[in-house]
């Protein structure tokens, strides 16, 4: 079943490859963390990666529930299951209220939402708020950071996380 699913992922991961010149793709891999659902199944990938000072998250999904769901960067590094809660909240140090839409958002931790297909997988990337000497510190801080997928979609607005239900899925971002 492993196999199966990270198989899925990897035409999603050559498709990102295929949308980027030369000039663009990111020239360092950062961190990487691999999901998990709450029954200990992998959900997929992520990968935070650098291009001079822009860093980059993205993230591959398989073995989700078909609709769209929300992404986001949680405060610590941990992924207790059943409901993931030892993440803690959205990665947000600079105390702004939560969403792209919100006029006083995002956090750092707010990501676009991930739309899963009928075969269970989806892929998201999005550039990280802030150059990379602001960010890699809140990411890396004494108790790391968390990728958490939700049950429903964020409505990008809707402070403190979105609306966007449970956590159904979580990795730690592990430096590499």
């Amino acid at each position: 079943m492993r196999k199966t699913i990270f198989a899925a992922l990897l035409p999603g991961a050559a498709a990102l490859t295929g949308c980027a010149t030369m000039d663009t793709m990111p020239t360092e891999r950062l961190a990487s963390a691999t999901l998990h659902l709450a029954n200990g199944m992998p959900a997929g990938t992520a990968q935070l990666l650098s291009s001079g000072e822009e860093v980059n998250v993205v993230v591959a999904l398989a073995g989700i529930s078909p609709g769209t769901h929300g992404v986001h960067l949680h405060t610590t590094g941990s992924c207790e299951a059943p409901d993931f809660t030892s993440a803690g909240g959205h990665l947000n140090p600079a105390g702004n209220q939560h969403g792209i839409e919100n006029p006083a958002g995002p956090h750092l931790g707010d990501l676009p939402n991930v739309s899963i297909g009928s075969a269970g997988s989806g892929t998201i990337t999005a550039t990280l708020r802030g150059t990379r000497t602001e960010v890699l510190p809140a990411l890396f801080d004494s108790d790391g950071t968390a990728v958490v997928v939700h049950a429903g979609a964020d409505d990008y607005r809707t402070d403190p996380a979105g609306d966007a239900g449970s956590r159904i899925a979580c990795g730690v971002l592990r430096p590499v």
